[in-house]
């Protein structure tokens, strides 16, 4: 069954699920990780009417004019006492406003002689504080299940007391890599034959996307030798075959698959490159068939697999990183796919250019290439200067 490339997203979206298990690891080991418990604010965040500025605690109602200073407060420490009509109390940023104060005047919109300010700009009540409670309230979910932990969450984690977070446990994603034509990367190849470089991108992708990565041997094409290790490969939760999903005679996956009573979800999609390309699911397992070339390969991984990985690791599938910025040239395609071809993104992401290639065997293209443009099916052309949707890599 051949699906658009939103089809196929979707289903992959609708039946990618898992039940995959917790455990506890510190908040230093968290990047990356799924979070698999609620986090709750401890307290009131900030605890305090917290300063946002250096400069003097006040009334506003007392400004304009020339007011009494009658201390200071830093940060870490509470102004014993309060503040009366005409009164001001020297701040520092972080520290707690004093009783009586409702806003903050900025040191630089003052002038200061003796015990005396005058503060000639006046503010309005609420000004370069933040109130107590304003970030969280005590009791307050601030992270929900199912969030990739980053250094901001890690930061949020600290602040409300963890250690420890609960996180899911990472899947396992078998890497199946076929063909007689393949040879590992540390062999000499024949002139007939390729190194083994799906099963090494692969690997970085699984791991840039959450899962632990296990290359299998290379499955030769014959009929029992590529059963045999797409059986191990259905002891992960996720098993990744490169190569052999295509209607030649040795491409043996599809029938392997369904004799092992595999259910197909689809195995043809309307893009470029990465038209052949299978998912479904046998033994209570999750697979994908990508194409063997090297930018099919790349490409599938990061439309389909790469959520579905998201998924049976718990996650929230993450939105495709997808925007738009102007050609630099004028751009033409058949229309019929959605195509996807290597591109250099300018660094300020606003143009985007395509890189020249050979076809999705052109490994140093994909290297030199830093996003993709997104060619619409049911477009023929794009003139220099329009705007064009960009994969980025």
């Amino acid at each position: 069954m051949a699906l658009t490339f939103e089809q196929a997203r979707e289903c992959v979206l609708r039946e990618a699920r898992g039940s995959p298990e917790a455990e506890q690891v510190p908040v230093l080991e968290c990047a990356g990780r799924v979070l698999a418990e609620a986090i709750v604010a401890d307290r009131d965040y900030p605890p305090f009417p917290r300063s946002a500025r250096d400069g003097y605690a006040v009334r506003a109602a007392d400004l304009p004019g020339e007011l009494r200073v009658t201390g200071e407060v830093r940060a870490g420490e509470v102004f014993a006492g309060g503040i009366g009509p005409g009164e001001a109390v020297e701040i520092m940023t972080g520290a707690p406003l004093p009783p009586g104060a409702d806003a903050v005047v900025m040191i630089e919109h003052t002038d200061r002689t003796g015990d005396c300010v005058r503060i000639d700009r006046p503010p309005k009540a609420g000004d370069n504080f933040s109130p107590r409670g304003v970030e969280a309230r005590r009791g307050d979910v601030v992270l929900a299940p199912g969030r990739r932990l980053g250094f901001a969450e890690a930061a949020l984690l600290a602040m409300v007391g963890r250690q420890c977070v609960s996180v899911f446990r990472q899947p396992r994603v078998a890497i199946l890599p076929t063909g007689d034509e393949i040879v590992e990367a540390g062999e000499q190849p024949r002139e007939f034959q390729i190194r083994n470089s799906n099963a090494c991108s692969l690997a970085v992708q699984v791991r840039r996307a959450g899962g632990l990565p296990e290359i299998l041997p290379i499955a030769r094409d014959h009929y029992e030798a590529t059963r045999s290790l797409i059986e191990r490969g259905l002891d992960s939760e996720l098993l990744l075959i490169s190569g052999g999903v295509s209607a030649g005679k040795y491409d043996l996956v599809e029938r392997v698959l369904a004799d092992l009573g595999a259910r197909f979800f689809f195995d043809r999609v309307l893009i470029q490159p990465g038209q052949p390309f299978v998912f479904g699911a046998a033994r209570g397992r999750f697979f994908f068939g990508l194409p063997g070339n090297p930018a099919s390969t790349m490409v599938t991984f990061e439309l389909f697999a790469r959520a579905a990985l998201d998924l049976l690791g718990g996650a929230s599938a993450a939105p495709l990183p997808l925007l738009r910025a102007k050609l630099t040239r004028e751009f033409r395609h058949k229309t019929g796919l959605t195509r996807f071809l290597p591109a250099r993104l300018s660094e300020d992401g606003s143009l985007i250019t395509p890189e020249p290639w050979h076809g999705s065997g052109d490994v140093p293209a994909l290297a030199r290439a830093n996003a993709f443009l997104v060619a619409e099916a049911d477009r023929e052309f794009w003139a220099a200067g329009d705007d064009i949707r960009v994969l980025l890599k």
